[in-house]
């Protein structure tokens, strides 16, 4: 049986998931191959992308694609784009309608043996703290994707695209002016 099946029928964070204020079942979202040659490291699905099944189908997903420069059919083509969370399925919410953080067993238990079913990965994009911290051992989102240069050209540490960001964006006008067009070039150089 492959990883990717394996994963489908994972069903460890059950009970987590049924004491949620969502009160939710698992339903890992997974998509990658093993001849995707850049990978997306997030953090969870929401709750959109666990009823589409789809990952980053959501505002978050139309703003990750500008910040590459690439559409749909690009982004969502498995054979080129591995998209790896943190933890595959959505964690929930919490009483006060907040996201859960992805549950650290589904890393312990699967992040390890996906990664190596990807030996043709080229650039890994970074989105988020949860990523951040586990693929580069920081703690800052701001101060990590500030320092951004110190990681690439393989690896770029890359804010969540939350619209929830959008203030952060505002007060990082750097981010827009300096990285993104490394990052658009990478994307272009790895995806040709």
């Amino acid at each position: 049986m492959d990883i990717r099946d394996d994963i489908r029928a994972c069903r460890i964070c059950g009970e987590r998931f049924a004491t949620t204020h969502t009160a939710h079942a698992p339903r890992p979202v997974v998509w990658f191959r093993p001849s995707a040659r850049l990978l997306i490291c997030g953090q969870a699905p929401g709750a959109k992308v666990h009823e589409s099944g789809v990952p980053f189908t959501d505002p978050s997903g139309v703003r990750l694609r500008d910040w590459m420069g690439v559409d749909e059919a690009t982004f969502y083509d498995r054979d080129r784009i591995g998209i790896l969370p943190m933890a595959f399925c959505f964690p929930g919410y919490d009483t006060k309608g907040s996201d859960l953080p992805p549950p650290p067993i589904c890393a312990k238990t699967w992040r390890q043996t996906a990664l190596d079913m990807l030996p043709n990965v080229e650039l890994i994009l970074l989105v988020g703290g949860h990523a951040q911290k586990w693929h580069l051992g920081t703690k800052n989102v701001s101060d990590t994707v500030r320092d951004w240069r110190a990681h690439g050209p393989r690896v770029l540490p890359l804010p969540h695209p939350s619209w929830r960001n959008t203030a952060w964006l505002k007060k990082n006008p750097w981010f827009e002016a300096e990285l993104l067009p490394v990052l658009r070039a990478r994307v272009k150089e790895v995806l040709a």
